[in-house]
């Protein structure tokens, strides 16, 4: 039968589907779906092939559309994805992640988290995050209070992470009822003199995890960071890299040790590849050393940025590694990195690129 590969590409303008076999040397691209909503995540659970659409803003509402036909049709919902009254109303779903369970999760600005039993029909809040004692202190970034990072643990469906601009990480272990900052050994450059490293504030820009579930790597505002504590604690993993300050991270599917980046020119210089010339850069042991893998990609006048979910990998051997551009351009390695080549040159504005792997 052979496998079949997909990108599931989220944009300003709606969601794209890129299909290829194993071979990911040609593709076809469909789409926009989702009726053109902003659509800020896609995703597929791995097991039915079902894909999952978040987005919406200010006008449009919060929804979360779905497909189980690979795209061919989409519904959507919002059913219950809303703030007790009196509350700021959810403006988007920014995140989403499957469960051990089976169970949907989004992420929503202002920052919250919901929860759905039945494929997205239907959603909870959960509100114990919003509970935090540290809530009434959370500030929005540049972007807004977004719950952009939602980690679930492969084996234990009541361990959470998320990652919220400009709040920081937390972590929850009995299923979203309590929550815990960790945040300890990120920086927080913007703050005063002496308070750079607070329990929370810190301005997460993405977080994922390691195959295996006990690493974690987060790209900050203020530098790049592992933890093989769950978060408890973090070690900086930014030297050798051209910026501290980037957006999407990335990890290889089976070495825990294997993370690619994009590193921007920094925070207040413009937030665009260094020198104008495009470059993943990549770590085979764990942020030790850093290598630039430029093959393939503009080396020059390359001024765009990777948004914080627009870097991806798929399962095949070797990793395809993904990413795409705030100027709407598509680009794919086959080869873990080393080459590259540009699949879709025009697309709106790429808030999003994961991938799915499944036989034909």
């Amino acid at each position: 039968m052979g496998q079949q590969v997909y990108l599931l590409v989220g944009t300003r303008k709606g969601a794209f589907i890129l299909e290829s076999d194993a071979a990911r040397r040609a593709w076809q691209v469909r789409g926009p779906f989702c009726e053109t909503w902003p659509t800020n995540h896609v995703v597929a659970d791995p097991a039915s092939g079902t894909l999952y659409a978040g987005g919406g803003n200010e006008w449009f509402g919060p929804a979360v559309w779905k497909s189980t036909d690979r795209g061919a049709t989409w519904s959507h919902s919002s059913c219950g994805l809303a703030y007790a009254a009196g509350q700021e109303p959810v403006k988007a779903v920014w995140s989403l992640a499957i469960g051990a369970d089976g169970a949907l999760y989004a992420g929503v600005e202002p920052a919250g988290l919901f929860r759905s039993t039945d494929g997205g029909e239907t959603w909870t809040h959960l509100h114990g995050l919003q509970q935090h004692p540290t809530r009434a202190q959370w500030n929005p970034g540049g972007a807004g209070l977004i719950l952009h990072s939602l980690l679930l643990d492969p084996a234990d469906h009541k361990k959470i992470w998320v990652g919220i601009s400009a709040a920081g990480v937390f972590a929850s272990e009995d299923g979203g009822e309590t929550w815990e900052t960790r945040n300890r050994g990120t920086r927080a450059d913007y703050m005063p003199e002496g308070q750079n490293y607070p329990e929370f504030g810190q301005c997460v820009h993405c977080l994922v995890m390691a195959p295996g579930g006990r690493r974690l790597y987060q790209q900050n505002h203020c530098g790049m960071y592992r933890s093989d504590d769950g978060g408890r604690s973090w070690e900086s993993i930014e030297e050798g890299l051209p910026s501290s300050f980037g957006f999407p991270a990335a990890v290889h599917p089976r070495d825990p040790d294997g993370l690619y980046l994009v590193p921007l020119n920094g925070d207040i210089k413009g937030r665009f590849m260094p020198e104008g010339k495009a470059a993943v850069w990549r770590t085979r042991d764990g942020g030790s050393h850093w290598q630039a893998r430029r093959e393939g990609l503009p080396q020059g006048g390359a001024y765009f940025n990777v948004l914080r979910q627009a870097l991806a990998t798929d399962t095949l051997e070797p990793a395809g590694v993904y990413f795409g551009t705030n100027s709407g351009g598509l680009y794919a390695s086959i080869d873990e990195g080393e080459t590259w080549t540009c699949l879709a040159p025009h697309l709106p504005t790429i808030t999003s690129v994961e991938t799915l792997v499944m036989e034909r």
